[in-house]
């Protein structure tokens, strides 16, 4: 398994994206999230879409070429038609406005609406916190999860994702599916021939399962019950309804190179610190109680990007394909 500096594998999948349809600019911020989340290990946000991306490039499944509408409706929102493009150029092109937005008011909202997945959502949110925001995200995908005592994929992984402005890095980045598991883990189970933990999901007669197969064709469970069903649901119509994204029943799946777009939203919040004079003390407070604890940290406060990551040889074989 060789070592990749994460500019090779940046300017690789950005040569790759060009290669199969995608404006420069566009290509250059997908990237730059694919190389990110490679640098932080989470691999299932990473070069692991690529190939996937570059077909739907191909079928037309996503337009690598559309410039995205920004409109701000109101003084604190800002909404962003993707026009079934990637996510990541569409927010790039909704945040300035969002930011200029949220010191005007205090705190605004970005919608980006009729999108292609975001993968990490959390990416986004660090981005608004690297601004001095504190920024919380929303988005739904494909159906995958039931409700609590069924069997019918009702809600996407739906993830919530929260990062606070630090120095240097974020105090505070969480970022988390309201299912029990992302999908990603089950499926690369599978690849693995490995069993699932009980908990993460159930067959199509609604039976708890540990076979990935199994799961693959039942539905995923929610992280904590009807809590973590509860907070997909939120997620599902902040994204869906306030970003104009369609609802996860009526999304296919992310992955399949053939289709309707997938037409997603997202929805973020931005928030001034400043508003709050004693914004920092309360931070520094709590932070100084969880690192007293032996063992116990901020969420993201030890997290360290690689400048270097491991790549299976297959993967990386792949990727270079994919870049001609």
């Amino acid at each position: 398994m060789a070592k990749i500096t994460i500019t090779d594998i940046r300017t690789t999948t950005e040569a790759a994206l060009v290669r199969h349809g995608a404006a420069g600019w566009v290509a250059s911020e997908v990237a730059r999230a694919v190389a990110r989340a490679e640098a932080l290990g989470n691999r299932i946000c990473g070069l692991y879409y690529l190939e996937s991306y570059c077909q739907q490039l191909v079928t037309g499944r996503v337009d690598g070429v559309v410039e995205p509408t920004v409109t701000r409706p109101r003084p604190g929102f800002i909404k962003v038609d993707a026009r079934y493009g990637f996510a990541q150029p569409a927010f790039m092109r909704g945040l300035q406005p969002a930011l200029e937005a949220a010191r005007e008011n205090g705190l605004a909202a970005l919608a980006v609406g009729h999108a292609h997945t975001c993968t990490s959502l959390g990416y986004f949110t660090e981005i608004i916190a690297e601004n001095g925001m504190i920024g919380i995200g929303f988005t739904n995908a494909s159906p995958i999860v039931a409700a609590p005592g069924g069997k019918a994929r009702t809600i996407g992984t739906n993830p919530i994702a929260c990062s606070i402005p630090g120095r240097g890095r974020p105090a505070m980045q969480f970022d988390f599916s309201t299912s029990a598991v992302a999908l990603g883990k089950i499926t690369m189970a599978k690849a693995a021939g490995e069993k699932i933990p009980p908990g993460w999901a159930v067959d199509k007669d609604g039976v708890p399962t540990t076979d990935p197969d199994a799961a693959l064709s039942g539905a995923l469970l929610s992280a904590g019950g009807y809590k973590g069903w509860g907070l997909g649901l939120m997620a599902e119509l902040l994204a869906a309804g306030l970003a104009g994204g369609v609802n996860s029943l009526d999304v296919q799946p992310l992955k399949a190179p053939e289709g309707p777009p997938h037409d997603l939203g997202q929805f973020y919040v931005l928030i001034d610190p400043g508003t709050s004079d004693c914004f920092g003390d309360r931070l520094a407070r709590v932070a100084q109680a969880i690192a007293a604890e032996e063992g116990s940290r901020m969420p993201g406060a030890n997290r360290a990007a690689a400048d270097r990551v491991e790549v299976p040889d297959g993967l990386w074989e792949d990727v270079r394909a994919l870049a001609g």
